[in-house]
């Protein structure tokens, strides 16, 4: 290997990174103190670190800017279909560092910022994250717009701008502690407020049936106020808007108000309207049927849609004037696609203004609503599908429930006229829910007015086909469809892991990132020894680096010699962080061994954060153990954490009972950074094996069928209790309080829920785990052998791309073709 560079060597050298601009060093600078200088720091001696963000993010958006507004000229004259990407969540992180990477400007701001004496990575630290988002759906949301930009398709990514993202995570104790997370108090310098784009959206009130149609009155209004962000697509000068709604109450206080006293409670009342886009509900895969949360998925529908028909009649290709009226060609200009079911209002929404505002027939508006909407399903649990209750519809939304029960009455006559006299499955169909108390199956809604269904994993869609909505897919077999998930290299790779991106790049060229099958290119250097030491090299770095992060931000010290085997997850039974701690504590019975949120209000899971803290304070404090093994939860997981975590790691847990991950897409941000996968053939697992070779993961455990099978039969936790002495030692030891001397009951409803109800079976794949366990260890000491899986798995990764995600989506459900061509930057000549 060539000798180090030194640090100015490689800002001068990194391809990756974007040498594209370095010539503009000299404007940046200049850029950046005129910034500095309308922040109102007229001496740059008193400025602090968050006035330097402020003024490199300001200078870097001024590159931004001009491709918006360009891009959105180019989509006026040209007028393609536009998609509109409809999700509740945006887990976005951080933009400044994306940006550069999307512009090529990495290497020019890091030499203008050294040249003025700062240092970049300290002004990337004082960016808040935007985690409007949970988990995985938020940030699979994010890397479909990157994406959709990227192959320059005319997509609008819509939400809601939440004052207060995912909670910031303290462990006080062990014991988990939420604290709101004020993303907003410094102000966010990406964000343009458009107030000329205000909607109203209208709640609660009675509806009217009129010779002249239906209106829906007396409603109270909320205004919708539209706040734009720019999302770049990778080096093609396309900038895409992510729109997302901020809450506002009409200003209506009148004088003889205040004079009757009531001034006050008017205030007041505005504040509370505006708690709809306050915060996000920090919820993964649970239901909770809030009243807030259905004004939270109906205030985001409302406004869009009137945005989406607004935008529909004044786009007309070459003109400024015409105004396009006919809606029955909506569904070739637009497409929506609902990610998830808390969208789904969209349906009913769309049905209402065409048949209410537009006077369009049942029939003619029925088809616009279909063929316009698509449907991403992304979990079979059934403690996860929206189920909402009549009673709030009727009183929050009342057209819609008229419009609902329609749909279902159509619905119902069309399967009762398929399957005569079968009222079981007209009873399984229905989009009304009896017994108790009487519900809306938003899944069901979806189903039934979308011409497109997709799950996001293989496996997952073929579970959705067999099992959840197995009737629906009897009758329309041809709307359902696969749309495996992906995540974007640009954040995932180039961005948090330069130095692997740059050791790919020396041997294949810079490609791949736009075309990530590239990497099927790298298995002829497999037994290359330089390339093989190369991204061993690689890795080594990333872990020392995150060692001493461990050791600023956490005060933990870590051997950076040991294997980093790091599971990454939202707290829930089914991903079974449970089997991690068994085989923790197994490890530690043998005298040899690291962990995420969870929702506040979710008792096991917050049970597990603390048996976690506690097996690490035993473990990590035994002399006898000393660093051979260590037990660390990192608190407060988020994106920006997460870009430091996964270029580090070693091994990649993906452990959940097959069948209930839906897909997953951590497990691809792994694989592509170089880690290894031990898990079960669940969710995106199994096209992983597929791609890379099943001997390249350590595949483990029950298959689906297995799963299916023991369900039949039954399962017996009692009987691997006492038929395995390991795993009864350990059981033992978190019930006899070995872990939590000073409370030896703490841990019992654990060891009850996994001894009496557990539904996902952790005792059944524990011996396989441990053995599976065993062959990691072993393997790991093989420094060569190690790297070569890790080459074959890197070299496999081309399919977990989101651009392949995208461009499926684009031509198999939106009828929209994907382009790599660039548009002319705001520089050149049109």
């Amino acid at each position: 290997m060539s000798k180090p560079l030194t640090d100015q060597e490689k800002r001068k050298q990194i391809s990756v990174r974007g040498l594209a601009g370095v010539e503009n060093v000299a404007d940046l600078k200049t850029n950046f103190n005129r910034h500095l200088h309308f922040t109102l720091v007229k001496d740059r001696n008193v400025a602090t670190k968050r006035d330097y963000y402020f003024a490199l993010a300001h200078t870097v958006r001024d590159h931004l800017v001009g491709r918006w507004i360009r891009t959105q000229q180019h989509y006026y004259e040209k007028d393609p279909k536009r998609v509109y990407y409809l999700s509740l969540e945006f887990y976005m992180g951080r933009t400044l560092q994306n940006t550069m990477v999307n512009l090529a400007l990495e290497n020019a701001c890091d030499e203008a910022t050294y040249q003025l004496g700062l240092d970049m990575e300290e002004l990337q630290d004082m960016e808040e994250d935007a985690g409007l988002g949970n988990g995985g759906l938020g940030r699979l949301a994010a890397c479909f717009l990157d994406s959709m930009a990227t192959l320059g398709l005319a997509a609008y990514g819509y939400g809601i701008r939440y004052e207060f993202g995912i909670f910031n995570q303290k462990v006080v104790n062990g014991w988990q502690v939420e604290e709101a997370d004020d993303w907003l108090r410094y102000g966010n310098p990406w964000e343009k407020a458009r107030p000329e784009y205000m909607r109203p959206v209208h709640f609660y009130g009675r509806v009217e049936h009129n010779p002249d149609g239906v209106k829906w009155v007396d409603t109270q209004v909320i205004l919708a106020l539209p706040y734009d962000t720019p999302v770049p697509g990778y080096r093609n000068n396309i900038v895409n808007t992510m729109r997302l709604w901020s809450a506002k109450a009409p200003c209506e206080f009148h004088l003889k108000d205040f004079n009757v006293g009531g001034y006050i409670q008017a205030v007041l009342d505005k504040n509370l309207a505006e708690n709809i886009s306050r915060v996000l509900y920090p919820n993964d895969n649970f239901f909770e049927g809030k009243e807030l949360r259905l004004k939270q998925e109906y205030f985001v529908v409302a406004a869009t849609l009137q945005d989406i028909i607004r935008r529909f009649k004044a786009s007309k290709f070459g003109s400024t004037e015409v105004v396009r009226m006919d809606l029955t060609t909506l569904p070739d200009k637009v497409a929506i696609q609902l990610n998830d079911t808390h969208p789904a209002l969209a349906i009913p929404e769309l049905m209402r203004i065409l048949i209410d505002d537009e006077k369009l027939t049942w029939d003619t508006a029925w088809d616009i609503t279909v063929r316009t909407c698509a449907y991403t399903n992304h979990t079979v649990l059934p403690e996860a599908l929206e189920r909402w209750p009549v009673d709030l519809f009727q009183n929050l939304l009342p057209r819609h429930l008229e419009i609902i029960y329609e749909v279902n009455r159509r619905h119902l006559e069309r399967i009762s006229a398929l399957y005569p006299g079968d009222h079981d499955r007209l009873r399984r169909m229905s989009l009304v829910e009896e017994g108790g108390q009487k519900k809306i199956n938003m899944a069901h809604l979806c189903i039934v007015g979308s011409h497109a269904v997709n799950g996001v994993a293989q496996i997952h869609s073929d579970i959705i086909k067999d099992t959840v909505f197995k009737d629906f897919y009897d009758v329309d077999p041809q709307k359902f469809q696969n749309k495996t998930n992906g995540i974007t290299p640009r954040r995932w790779l180039v961005m948090c892991n330069p130095g692997l991106a740059e050791v790919i790049a020396e041997r294949i060229g810079e490609d791949y990132i736009r075309d990530l099958s590239q990497l099927k290119s790298l298995l002829k250097f497999v037994d290359d020894d330089a390339f093989i030491r190369d991204i061993a090299n690689v890795k080594q770095e990333n872990k020392l680096k995150f060692a001493v992060h461990l050791e600023e931000q956490f005060k933990v010290k870590i051997n950076p010699n040991s294997m980093f085997d790091v599971q990454v997850k939202r707290i829930h039974e089914y991903k079974r962080q449970l089997l991690n701690c068994l085989h923790i504590i197994t490890l530690y019975n043998r005298k040899l061994r690291k962990q995420e949120t969870a929702a506040p209000g979710y008792h096991t899971a917050k049970m597990i954060i603390k048996l976690i803290t506690a097996i690490g304070e035993v473990v990590n404090n035994d002399s006898v153990v000393g660093d051979r093994l260590k037990v660390i939860f990192l608190e407060n997981y988020r994106v920006t954490l997460a870009e430091k975590v996964i270029p580090a790691a070693d091994l990649s847990e993906q452990i959940s009972t097959a069948g209930t991950e839906a897909s997953g897409t951590g497990n691809m941000k792994f694989m592509l950074n170089g880690a290894l996968t031990i898990g079960t053939m669940d969710g995106a697992n199994v096209e992983m094996a597929e791609e890379a070779g099943e001997e390249n993961l350590f595949i483990f455990g029950m298959r689906v069928k297995d799963v299916e099978a023991l369900d039949k039969k039954g399962y017996d936790a009692l009987e691997y209790y006492n038929r395995i002495p390991e795993l009864k030692q350990a059981v033992d030891q978190i019930s006899g309080g070995f872990f939590s001397p000073g409370e030896p009951d703490q841990f019992k409803d654990i060891v009850k829920m996994l001894m009496c109800h557990d539904r996902f079976k952790v005792f059944a794949d524990y011996e396989d785990y441990i053995q599976c366990q065993e062959k990691v260890s072993a393997l790991y000491k093989n420094t060569k052998e190690w790297t070569k899986m890790v080459i074959h798995n890197i070299a496999g990764c081309g399919k977990f791309s989101s651009d392949r995600t995208i461009g499926q989506y684009a031509r198999e459900i939106w009828g929209m073709e994907p382009s790599l061509e660039k548009i002319a930057a705001p520089d050149d000549p049109r």
